[in-house]
């Protein structure tokens, strides 16, 4: 029991660590800079809640699939391939560019238009450049078969299905 308190607290920790100051802190902080109202939309709610949602599914897949929360500190054990993972490699950082994007329509700050644009380019350089290289290290065969399965950053239509189902004993056929 207290194994799961603790993976459940260093779950929330990282949440509060990472995407709330990423997706939430540092945009409001960025909206109080004073400037001209840019582009500014409602709808900016939308995608907030889409985003929102995206990630928390995202953060739960993490937690409960792969055993591990979504800080570099105490990455998953297990290759997280199921739920949104199934559709897209990336989908908690699709999640938090959501966020951003919603932050500077609903705001209107350039500077928040600014910070949004670079988000995904900062994503993108960690991913190719970090995170697939960890992943091929840590998961090797099972990584290779997903990465050449699922898109980085777009969507299959044809959900993953691994062939062998994470931390399932291996096939000791010959």
């Amino acid at each position: 029991m207290l194994d799961i308190l603790s993976m459940i607290l260093r779950a929330i920790l990282a949440f509060l660590a990472l995407p709330t100051l990423v997706a939430g802190v540092f945009p409001w902080l960025i909206s109080r800079i004073p400037a001209p109202i840019f582009f500014k939309f409602p709808c900016g709610v939308a995608l907030i809640a889409v985003g929102s949602g995206i990630l928390l599914s995202a953060v739960v897949s993490f937690y409960r699939r792969g055993r591990g929360t979504l800080a570099p500190w105490d990455p998953p054990k297990r290759l997280v391939v199921q739920d949104l993972y199934r559709f897209n490699r990336n989908p908690m950082y699709i999640g938090v560019i959501a966020l951003v994007w919603g932050w500077a329509l609903l705001t209107g700050n350039p500077w928040n238009y600014v910070y949004a644009a670079a988000v995904p380019v900062i994503f993108h350089l960690r991913v190719i450049f970090y995170e697939e290289k960890q992943m091929e290290r840590l998961f090797a065969p099972e990584w290779e078969a997903y990465r050449k399965a699922v898109p980085r950053w777009g969507i299959t239509f044809h959900p993953y299905a691994p062939s062998v189902q994470p931390d399932a004993p291996p096939d000791t056929h010959p």
